[in-house]
């Protein structure tokens, strides 16, 4: 993490609790594809300070999605630039499909409520239409579709997928429609909404991730049947849920001779508080010495779980 990136950080953690969130702590006992969470109320959050987002590699974005998703959580770059290129303000950016915003945007929006309308794309910057909004008003005035369609200088086919909610506009478009109307016919974008549905191919990808780690792989084994997925930056190893009874289990797999082990259980620990989770450490069998207590997992006592239910209960 680059020093710009620490203090990036470090800004969003204080901003945060000034916004009434409860704010993990900093994942740093390895290299990890988010810096924090966050919760107020039911939104929760996984952020990582990027200072170019165009450095971000597709499998750090894929596993931060996977997190996020295992936790009904948002994910989110805070940035600076992409390949050199500065981010603009009140803007809403994407790499590999997570959101990425400046700091002074972060900033307005949790300590201001002012949320984003613009969002940059391949080929320019777009807004996300209230089909709604636009429709009512249309009827409000008397006004059909083609006559709406042409004082925007847009076909009625554009309009009816404006309506029905099937297409973004552009800036100059949603301009056009706000003063034609004369009503806000732009959505806000909400940064702290997880994605609501669920990719079956994309949770898929997520199982078939690689682990060479003998007890995970028993872990994997023994819970076949349910959500569970390895992951390989993050503080914890995997990750477990079972939705229909709102479980979540955050488990770190203790490695042979690893040196920051405990600040590794302070951060499963953490995280398991924001997130609603309950932590476990696996083991191999040897005692460890931890300045926390967590509840731990042999490899003999594993071979007695059959169930996420059966870790809970630890």
């Amino acid at each position: 993490m680059t020093y710009r990136e620490t203090e990036q950080i470090k800004a969003a953690e204080v901003i945060l609790k000034e916004g009434g969130f409860t704010v993990s702590q900093r994942c740093c006992s390895r290299p990890s594809c988010f810096d924090i969470a966050a919760r107020k109320n039911d939104s929760l959050i996984l952020i990582k300070a990027q200072q170019d987002i165009g450095c971000v590699s597709p499998y750090d974005s894929l596993e931060l999605r996977i997190i996020a998703e295992q936790v009904s959580a948002a994910s989110l770059f805070i940035s600076d630039k992409t390949r050199d290129k500065p981010l603009e303000d009140d803007t809403v950016y994407s790499r590999y499909n997570v959101l990425a915003i400046t700091p002074k945007t972060f900033e307005n929006i949790v300590l201001r409520g002012i949320y984003p309308l613009i969002q940059a794309g391949p080929g320019g910057y777009y807004v996300e239409i209230d089909g709604e909004a636009i429709k009512k008003r249309r009827q409000e005035l008397s006004l059909s579709v083609g006559e709406v369609a042409e004082k925007i200088g847009i076909s009625r086919r554009t309009l009816y997928g404006y309506e029905r909610g099937m297409a973004k506009a552009s800036v100059t478009v949603a301009y056009n429609l706000l003063c034609t109307l004369g009503v806000p016919v732009a959505k806000p974008i909400n940064i702290f909404e997880a994605p609501k549905n669920r990719r079956k191919t994309f949770m898929t990808r997520a199982r078939k991730i690689f682990t060479r780690n003998k007890l995970l792989q028993k872990i994997f084994k023994k819970l076949t049947e349910y959500n569970i997925v390895a992951v390989r930056k993050a503080p914890f190893d995997f990750v477990v849920t079972v939705p229909e009874e709102n479980i979540k289990i955050i488990g770190g797999v203790a490695e042979s001779q690893e040196t920051m082990l405990n600040q590794r259980v302070e951060e499963i620990l953490s995280l398991s508080k924001v997130v609603h989770a309950h932590p476990v450490l696996v083991t191999n069998g040897r005692k460890l010495q931890l300045n926390k207590d967590i509840p731990c997992l042999d490899g003999k006592e594993l071979s007695r779980i059959k169930s996420p239910e059966d870790l809970c209960k630890l």
